[in-house]
């Protein structure tokens, strides 16, 4: 299993890249496996300012429908339209061509809720 240790990680499955006050987001290598064939992604929230752990979206999956978390308070700025022609990407590169949505960070302090790559394998018992 990957867990770039470049990245940052939530309890809900959800990576995170940072850049200054941008974060690129998608859901994780373990996140993509357990859920399966990916069918469908939807991001209805685009360009609204959500809370910390609010829900922005779902992705759909062979086997089943999950909500997509927000690691952090902000607002959602760009969404991956390719997901909507190629949801697959998200099976195929979840680190690369696969991220859903890019945040800009209103509480920086939420930042610090992340966890790091040895935590996030931890909690998946990698």
């Amino acid at each position: 299993m990957n867990t770039p240790s470049d990245l940052k990680y939530t309890k809900d499955h959800e990576w995170v890249k940072i850049e200054g006050d941008i974060l690129t987001v998608g859901i994780t290598d373990f996140a993509q496996g357990e859920l399966g064939d990916i069918v469908y992604v939807e991001v209805d929230s685009l360009d609204e300012a959500l809370d910390l752990e609010a829900v922005f979206g779902t992705v759909e999956a062979v086997k089943t429908v999950s909500d997509l978390f927000m690691p952090v308070a902000g607002e959602i700025i760009e969404f991956n339209e390719v997901l909507e022609e190629e949801p697959e990407k998200v099976n195929d590169d979840p680190y690369g061509d696969g991220w859903m949505i890019k945040i800009k960070v209103t509480d920086s302090t939420d930042l610090d809720s992340l966890l790091s790559a040895d935590d996030y394998n931890s909690l998946i018992g990698a």
